[in-house]
């Protein structure tokens, strides 16, 4: 099939990849213009352009996917199926109805739910047990276009955004490749989304931060659900730290050499020693167990509490 793939982050790219070694004529790679990073503000491209400089695919950055020039580029190469996998922008009709096998997205939910800019994170943050990817054709709506496969899987109590993202994404262009061989064979007729439908909004910087009046549990899946970004923060003794890994006490009681009180203020450390850090939530204890001090490495508690004036008693702040 004569392809142009829209797509932007490292989750498009096992997509974008599988594509290219099952033979299919990629004859456009449509990404978002390259932006500045870090605190050099260096230009870099996304992993999706240097994936497709690897074989040598025709790139192209629009801005504005909606400015009339780029339509008109568009039409001109003729894809027979455009394929979008975490693109960015929202697609004009123009584009959605221009190729003979429409527009095919790879979602990372099992759509209706987490319809949206960040599936993966809020399945994790709302406690779900299983998700999934959704191969559907794209109509107007936000991700409301009809299904043509989905697969299932079960989120681990060790994933985080990060990990399931990456299982997810292996997945969707597995399922991709399938997907497209029905619709071309005439053998996948797509099926309207049935269900109750749920909401995945944009995550901000902002959003990580940690309330502590959370449960202990909640706060569990609050850390893992915004692992690697935008990251799980607090202040404490007025530095930021992020906070990477976390587990309630109940489950780690087994690393636990002291007894904690049962009942603390929310934020405060309860429990500190060489290689302990428990804090007290709005209901039960966690244990801190890999954290990031701004502006240095990740590391472990052990490697926190060396040289550091810490005491029981001080507290976590979110701001």
């Amino acid at each position: 099939m004569k392809i142009v793939f829209f797509g932007t982050p490292e989750f498009a790219v096992p997509s974008l990849a599988r594509l290219i070694n099952a033979g299919h004529e990629i004859i456009a790679v449509v990404t978002q213009p390259d932006r500045q990073f870090g605190r050099g503000r260096h230009v870099r491209p996304c992993r999706v352009k240097l994936e497709a400089l690897k074989s040598d695919i025709r790139i192209l950055q629009p801005e504005r996917v909606r400015d009339a020039d780029f339509i008109q580029e568009l039409k001109t190469l003729n894809p027979s199926v455009v394929v979008v996998v975490a693109y960015g922008q929202i697609l004009p009709p123009e584009i959605l109805h221009m190729p003979r096998y429409r527009c095919i997205n790879v979602h990372a939910s099992l759509l209706p739910q987490y319809r949206g800019a960040a599936p993966v994170n809020w399945a994790i943050l709302n406690g779900d047990k299983k998700t999934g990817v959704s191969i559907m054709v794209m109509d107007e709506g936000m991700d409301t276009g009809p299904l043509l496969l989905q697969e299932e899987t079960d989120i681990g109590q060790d994933d985080t955004a990060g990990s399931l993202s990456l299982r997810l994404s292996e997945m969707g262009a597995e399922l991709l490749l399938s997907a497209l061989k029905g619709v071309e064979e005439g053998t996948l007729i797509p099926e309207p989304q049935t269900g109750k439908d749920t909401y995945a909004p944009l995550l901000k910087k902002t959003d990580g931060s940690i309330q502590w009046s959370k449960s202990a549990d909640k706060l569990f899946d609050f850390v893992r659900g915004m692992n690697p970004w935008p990251g799980a923060y607090s202040f404490l003794e007025g530095m930021r730290i992020k906070i990477l890994k976390v587990l309630p006490v109940s489950t780690a009681e087994q690393n636990i050499s002291c007894k904690v009180n049962k009942k603390g203020e929310a934020g405060v450390i309860e429990l500190l020693s060489s290689d302990e850090l428990i804090v007290s939530t709005g209901s039960g204890k966690i244990a801190v167990l890999a954290l990031q001090p701004s502006g240095k490495p990740v590391m472990s508690v052990k490697s926190f509490v060396q040289g550091r004036s810490l005491r029981t008693g001080m507290r976590f702040h979110d701001s």
